[in-house]
């Protein structure tokens, strides 16, 4: 059974899902860890753990029971805390994959650079094969570690003026690009070595998303047309940009816990409300006072000890993209949740440069629930932080069954 190993910021769950979607096409049997999902072959369950990497003994349960079950490949999320807890010691991985890099976990690992360093442990483990993105500031540090064969993707448009694809190192190894990109409000397309792929996938980052499941396949031996074939059948990845209402207004649930996934949904959203191209990094034109419709965003930030620096960081971003701002509770585990909304509430005070609306509803169904009711047609409601998450976690080590594709759904009954 060969094991690949996903690494990165932003993006894994989604990989895992593509990576294990193009292998079943080619007929192997597959099992994979996600922080959605376990699955072996045809059987899957939900992950109910609220940890995407499982502690050793469960791990290690698991990937003796898809190699007793057949399986020919594991696809696994393999994430810096896990590693800081050796949870990846004793696996053989043959593949090691980078997504992207961006802070996160930074008040744990003491720093951007431990951070880093913690990722860095999966390709000192996998010496079969290395995976990178390219277009990622750091691809050269995961480039670094020794392997039989390394395998850099990138989308053209952006490696054009790109200094850190220009260099001697990168340009040694198979490159695998993405040309003819495009960013469309129902979904992507783009081109591998002039085979055309479409998907049911919004925004960009998930071109760079299908290219490294694309590239592992590639690795593998698997072609280019099994690859179009199965990722043509994908239709959206649960709690990731998904789509729970479309008419009259759309409403939108994603996992983004991070100030640059955050960054990357309200960017994909308030380009299709203001009708730019969707592919372009530039922030938005400021059309907000004209525009007729709106984005309305419902989210908080997680408590306890973890990275308390986003909370500012996410206000920041809300107030340049968002309309409408709700704050609400997210996973305050022992924190005093009020508190954690003052904190997001001092980055909007700070940066705020137009008039905005901003309510502070703690109880997160009051919260969305609000959010569906001040939306009118054609506006969008954006609700990140948890995605398809199962529990919220508040003191006394207490978890409350959730899942705010569902609380969406009530809600939008009795409207």
């Amino acid at each position: 059974m060969k094991v690949i190993g996903i690494t990165g910021t932003n993006g894994k769950s989604t990989v895992v899902d593509l990576t294990t979607t193009i292998l079943e096409k080619a007929g192997y049997k597959t099992g994979s860890i996600s922080s959605i999902r376990f699955k072996i072959g045809d059987k899957q369950w939900k992950n109910m753990l609220k940890m995407t990497m499982p502690g050793r003994l469960k791990l290690q349960k698991f990937i003796k029971q898809a190699n007793d079950a057949g399986c020919e490949y594991l696809v696994l999320e393999v994430t810096s805390e896990g590693i800081k807890q050796f949870r990846h010691r004793f696996i053989d991985f043959n593949i090691a994959v980078f997504t992207n890099l961006a802070p996160e976990h930074i008040e744990s690992h003491g720093g951007f650079e431990k951070y880093k360093k913690a990722k860095g442990e999966l390709f000192k483990a996998a010496k079969n094969i290395h995976i990178v993105n390219l277009d990622d500031e750091n691809s050269e540090f995961f480039l670094s570690f020794s392997a039989d064969k390394k395998i850099g993707y990138r989308i053209k448009s952006d490696s054009e003026n790109n200094k850190q694809a220009a260099k001697p190192k990168i340009l040694g190894i198979n490159v695998l690009e993405a040309n003819d990109c495009r960013v469309l409000p129902n979904g992507i397309s783009f081109s591998v070595n002039k085979k055309k792929f479409n998907l049911d996938l919004l925004g960009k980052f998930n071109i760079y998303n299908s290219l490294t499941s694309i590239s592992i396949a590639l690795s593998l031996g698997i072609d280019l047309e099994t690859c179009v074939k199965a990722l043509s059948c994908v239709k959206g990845i649960e709690g990731r940009m998904e789509i729970v209402v479309k008419k009259p207004f759309t409403v939108v649930v994603d996992y983004a816990h991070t100030p640059d996934a955050l960054k990357k949904v309200y960017k994909t959203f308030s380009g299709i409300l203001n009708s730019q191209s969707l592919f372009s990094d530039q922030a938005p034109a400021a059309k907000f006072e004209t525009r007729s419709s709106k984005m309305i965003c419902v989210f908080g930030a997680v408590g306890g000890i973890r990275d308390k620096w986003k909370r500012q960081e996410f206000g920041k971003i809300a107030v340049q993209y968002c309309d409408e701002i709700i704050l609400t509770n997210e996973d305050p585990y022992d924190e005093d949740p009020i508190k954690i909304l003052d904190e997001i509430e001092k980055g909007i005070s700070a940066n705020q440069n137009k008039t905005i609306c901003v309510q502070k509803i703690l109880d997160r169904r009051k919260a969305i629930e609000k959010g569906l009711e001040i939306a009118k047609q054609e506006d969008v409601v954006i609700i990140t932080g948890k995605g398809c998450e199962p529990w919220m976690c508040v003191a006394n080590n207490k978890k409350i069954p959730w899942d705010d594709r569902q609380i969406v759904r009530d809600g939008f009954k009795h409207i």
